[in-house]
């Protein structure tokens, strides 16, 4: 048995902002992918993956005892499939920033939730909002506090705009052009990224009004430039855009850059070869680059793998 395939997603531009209300732009990337599965001789992944989905269950009672106009599930059911070994087969890297629990989520919102909301209807604003409350309550299991959009992408496997808090909408982004000399990649930090405690981090940080101003003024102010200059396909004023957020990012999210990728970050800045964010939370995982010039940008980063999700 095995159910449907949940995608990973990347979060192109948003990461921290969308928390003070900025824009965002999160997008599927098929290249990982994971779908609850039952076997015979299951693994060890499958047996603690199966272990994972008993505690989550119990989440989910949870959530229907003190929640119980928010979402339905046929918890009958998922906890006979639970018992009888089921597990989410993923090959999306966990603590990488591009969605593993949202699958996961995706994929038992998909089977066992009553009255659910498809892609296939007509998705208006409500419906989104709704959706992302509910993936949000559910993901809170993983990360203590989920926002619920990697959830919805990955269910939904369209990209989404996030205007504020309470505005979201499905969007369409500019074809890819695969012999495009611009390009957004993914480099792998090699470091397994925990999600909770940065965001403590930049909590705390909140608390200091230089830091809120910052935020304010440059954080927020050049991640909504590049979401409206990436949808409107202005790339020459997205480069500048970006540019400017990878200099903010490093010199006010330190700690969410491995040490070692400080010295390369600023290279970027440097040489224009090409410039580089936080993917998800940071704290290691992916780091996001993007260039104007795909070939240049392997030259110059020729220690590191980089995996291409997005050409132009």
């Amino acid at each position: 048995m095995k159910g449907p395939l949940f995608y990973s997603k990347i979060l192109l531009f948003g990461e921290y902002g969308i928390i003070q209300d900025s824009k965002g732009l999160s997008i599927p990337y098929n290249f990982y992918n994971g779908a609850l599965k039952t076997d015979k001789n299951p693994s060890e992944e499958a047996i603690s993956s199966n272990g994972h989905l008993k505690r989550f269950v119990a989440h989910l009672k949870n959530l229907a005892v003190e929640q119980p106009t928010l979402v339905q599930f046929d918890l009958v059911t998922l906890e006979q499939d639970v018992n009888k070994g089921m597990y989410f087969d993923s090959s999306i890297p966990q603590g990488y920033g591009v969605g593993s629990s949202g699958a996961l989520v995706a994929a038992i919102y998909d089977k066992y939730a009553q009255n659910k909301i498809t892609v296939l209807e007509n998705l208006t604003r409500e419906k989104l909002l709704e959706l992302k409350t509910i993936f949000s309550q559910m993901e809170s299991f993983f990360h203590g506090k989920s926002s619920g959009l990697d959830p919805l992408n990955s269910y939904l496997s369209i990209p989404i705009l996030i205007n504020s808090k309470d505005n979201i909408e499905a969007t369409g982004i500019p074809t890819q052009s695969l012999d495009g000399k611009g390009a957004v990649f993914l480099i792998d930090s090699g470091i397994v990224g925990e999600t909770a405690p940065m965001v403590n981090i930049f909590m705390e940080n909140l608390k200091d009004q230089g830091f809120r101003n910052m935020l304010k003024t440059q954080f927020v102010k050049y991640t909504d430039s590049c979401v409206e200059n990436f949808l409107g396909g202005d790339m020459k004023s997205l480069f500048a855009n970006t540019k400017k957020l990878s200099k903010v990012v490093l010199s006010h999210f330190k700690p969410m850059i491995p040490e070692e990728f400080h010295a390369i970050w600023q290279k970027g800045i440097d040489t224009n070869d090409y410039y580089l964010k936080l993917c998800g939370s940071g704290g290691g995982g992916y780091i996001l680059g993007f260039t104007e010039d795909l070939e240049r940008a392997k030259t110059s980063l020729k220690d590191y793998k980089l995996e291409v999700v997005y050409q132009f």
